[in-house]
């Protein structure tokens, strides 16, 4: 398939992209939720996704990694390819896709579970054997949770904090070591402080995981992302991608006037 020809407000990488959607279009029934949407997801970067309510965000997120497969009377036309590899081609495991691209909700969903069990629950599942308590550690860690937790492992993930429960989502997602984290707004339940908390994670995470972040918090999107991508509902409020360049450019001297309407609040 050749790569679609893009907008001039549409940025365009010189590196192979981790990820890249080319034309991509999702359905429910017979709805289509968003429409031809071309970008590429550039290694190493946080990508923040933003745009008004309503106008497919989530829907285009959860495309990354099949998660829309879960919905009844979902679709999809155009492709996703990861690695330079389609992700719906035939014979393509949603479940091996949903590890390498992993994915934290808005709000925590920790297992009933022990803190223990959470984490350790992914490389149990493939089938990993030895060295559980070291992946456990190691993914605690990685989501600035080790501290707070290192002495009750086997108590409830119930009892924790919100934000707690959140970075133990981070950290469940990160022992089956994803190369690309997608967050859908994973803060917005949150209060300032955990929310500040989870900002710092995915600056750190940023250094060796590509992130994509959907966020409604322009200021969020400023602080964490390097690259942002707009999506606006057209007149059958369909979404389309209207701009889609670094941060600094979008907030600062965007190319769409929707977009300048949309960093500004004159429209959202």
């Amino acid at each position: 398939m050749n790569q679609p020809t893009r907008p001039e407000n549409i940025l365009t990488f010189d590196e192979p992209a981790v990820l890249e959607t080319r034309s991509l279009s999702v359905f429910y029934g017979s709805t289509k939720a968003i429409s031809g949407i071309s970008l590429q997801v550039p290694r190493g970067e946080v990508v923040a996704i933003i745009g008004p309510s309503g106008c497919g965000k989530s829907t285009f997120l959860r495309s990354l990694n099949r998660m829309n497969d879960l919905v009844p009377g979902a679709r999809v036309e155009g492709d996703v390819l990861y690695g330079g590899a389609s992700i719906y081609g035939a014979g393509v495991d949603p479940t091996d896709v949903r590890y390498r691209i992993g994915m934290v909700f808005q709000r925590p969903n920790p297992f009933p579970k022990t803190i223990y069990d959470n984490v350790a629950f992914g490389p149990r599942v493939n089938g990993v054997k030895e060295n559980i308590e070291e992946i456990v550690e190691h993914s605690l860690r990685r989501a600035a949770l080790w501290d707070e937790v290192k002495d009750r492992l086997k108590s409830s993930a119930l009892d924790l904090s919100g934000g707690q429960q959140q970075r133990l989502c981070i950290a469940r997602c990160l022992a089956v070591r994803p190369e690309v984290i997608l967050m859908d707004e994973p803060a917005s339940s949150l209060d300032p402080i955990a929310t500040q908390a989870i900002e710092a994670l995915i600056r750190d995470l940023a250094q060796d995981v590509t992130i994509v972040i959907v966020t409604h918090n322009m200021q969020q999107a400023q602080r964490v992302a390097s690259v942002a991508a707009v999506l606006m509902s057209d007149e059958r409020r369909v979404g389309e991608l209207i701009e889609y360049g670094p941060v600094d450019q979008i907030f600062g001297s965007p190319r769409d006037p929707r977009t300048e309407a949309y960093v500004t609040g004159r429209i959202g």
